[in-house]
């Protein structure tokens, strides 16, 4: 059992959780909690490390037999390493003020999620909300999008709670960070996508818009909403009708709100989304 908070491991994992700069020096990150380790297994999503208290064990059998059996398969150069650990290692180890006894450590996906993306995508643009951006992806995943496109001076996108926020279905959304967001919108509009901004001017409501078609949805900073460049590249605008006096909706809510409606169009016709 590691039972000091000065252990190697200890220091190593604190600092996956508290800086964006040492997860990609690293390229581990950390997952936090029974629901967000389980749909991470689930989905088969690999694991290099799985801290746990010993009441935790006793209490998620089933679970701690699965990791047992996944970590007798390791071998020096791959598999999984589970940790007995203290209760004050583990809170010393957690971002969370009530860690639930487990915490997991998973390497960085790569991947090439714009490839992914033909019937319906999402972009977004500076979002620097850690709860906006996660709660985007839950929709995300619930409506079966292909892929989500994230600009590189948003949010990580493996910050604790992002994943805490997609209730765990960030393991099955596609996404990626991507450092030229305008050049991917134009590689994806050359394939047959069409580029829908969301802006409070336009004079088409969202839900006249005919989603059905291959659609990419752009989706701006909570303060500044979208950039110029991916205003002018957009193949059409939209707006969310609002009441007198309300000047705006959070950006996880209009996308969420943009997501259903072309869900909705889109099972009308018979036409169903990314299967997870």
């Amino acid at each position: 059992m590691i039972a000091s908070t000065r252990n190697p491991l200890v220091k190593q994992l604190r600092q996956l959780g508290a800086s964006s700069k040492e997860r990609k020096q690293q390229q581990l990150f950390l997952i936090e909690g029974t629901h967000a380790l389980t749909e991470a297994i689930a989905t088969s999503y690999p694991l290099s490390i799985v801290c746990h208290t010993e009441s935790w064990a006793v209490l998620n059998p089933q679970l701690y037999a699965q990791l047992q059996s996944q970590a007798e398969l390791q071998t020096d150069r791959q598999g999984l390493r589970l940790e007995l650990v203290s209760e004050e290692v583990l809170a010393a180890i957690a971002t969370t003020v009530n860690p639930d006894g487990a915490i997991a450590v998973a390497p960085i996906p790569v991947n090439a999620t714009s490839s992914r993306i033909q019937t319906l995508g999402v972009v977004l643009e500076t979002i620097q909300d850690p709860g906006n951006l996660g709660a985007t992806i839950r929709s995300a995943v619930a409506v079966g999008i292909d892929g989500l496109l994230v600009s590189q001076d948003s949010v990580d996108l493996t910050h604790p709670k992002i994943i805490r926020a997609t209730a765990g279905q960030w393991f099955r959304c596609p996404m990626q960070s991507v450092r030229d967001l305008p050049t991917e919108v134009q590689k994806l509009q050359a394939q047959g996508m069409k580029a829908i901004a969301t802006l409070p001017n336009a004079s088409t409501a969202y839900w006249d818009y005919d989603f059905t078609q291959p659609s990419l949805i752009l989706l701006g900073n909570e303060g500044k909403g979208l950039s110029r460049e991916l205003i002018d590249l957009a193949d059409e605008a939209v707006t969310i009708p609002l009441n007198n006096h309300v000047e705006s909706l959070n950006v996880a809510i209009c996308g969420s709100l943009l997501l259903y409606e072309a869900y909705r169009q889109r099972r009308s016709q018979g036409i169903w989304g990314r299967q997870v």
